[in-house]
């Protein structure tokens, strides 16, 4: 199949930045997933937001937290394998 686009056959994203933001955003997510936790086994009956919410909004963190792990990961085996280390 020809080729349609006019980005370089060896394109990558930029690797400095993905790592930069993974660092940041991981202790973040999993910050915010423990208060969710935590929010959630505090929960009294009759509080607001509900407690499946609080307990979706966590379940999101986790989530996200995982992706960015696994992103993490990614961008530095990427980065070792093009310093040849």
């Amino acid at each position: 199949m020809p080729r349609t686009g006019t980005e370089p056959a060896t394109a990558q994203s930029p690797l400095g930045l993905r790592l930069l933001l993974a660092a940041i955003f991981l202790p973040v997510f999993c910050g915010a997933a423990a208060f969710f936790g935590l929010w959630a086994a505090n929960w009294s009956t009759g509080s607001s937001p509900g407690r499946g919410v609080i307990i979706t909004l966590g379940a999101v963190c986790v989530v996200l937290a995982a992706m960015t792990a696994v992103d993490l990961t990614v961008v530095v085996r990427r980065l070792r394998r093009e310093r040849g280390a």
